[in-house]
């Protein structure tokens, strides 16, 4: 079945979908307390969507998000081309397996052609079957490893 809301692109002055969309996000996740408490400001907010190497998306159902994706633009420094990197994508739990998610993607591959872009890449969780098979779906397949490195205050170490 075909996604027949809208998906729309979020822009300075939506500061309250984006809040609507981190609300999906930290339940489809089942992560209330990364999305929840401390959530930016509508200052912040409003910086993140004027921002044009960020991409936000949400798809509608009469007026409600029901889901959505945020994108980074990456220029590259190798070749004069661009990356989109998919960072979050997620549907409400009851508005799954109706294309959403494929509405996001396509929306985004062609903001990702008039933006220049040459592919989209994005990360699955092992285990996380259903992600996996959609992106299986739409593009190739690579196996690499994710490492998350800490950021801390400098050392000082006298020089």
């Amino acid at each position: 079945m075909a996604h027949e809301g809208e998906v729309r692109l979020l822009q300075r002055g939506d500061a309250a979908r984006a809040r609507e969309l981190n609300a999906v996000f930290g339940r489809a996740f089942f992560e209330p307390e990364t999305y929840a408490p401390g959530a930016p400001s509508d200052e912040y907010l409003e910086a993140w969507l004027g921002n044009s190497n960020h991409i936000a998306l949400v798809a509608l159902d009469s007026g409600v998000v029901v889901g959505g994706l945020t994108a980074y633009v990456l220029d590259k420094l190798e070749q004069a081309r661009r990356e989109v990197y998919i960072y979050d994508l997620a549907v409400a739990q009851e508005h799954r397996r109706l294309g959403i998610a494929t509405a996001l993607i396509g929306r985004l591959k062609d903001i990702a052609h008039e933006l220049g872009a040459y592919v989209i890449f994005v990360q699955a969780d092992l285990g996380d079957d259903a992600a996996i098979a959609l992106y299986e779906k739409l593009g190739a397949r690579e196996d690499v490893l994710h490492f998350d490195i800490a950021v801390t205050a400098p050392q000082n170490d006298g020089s």
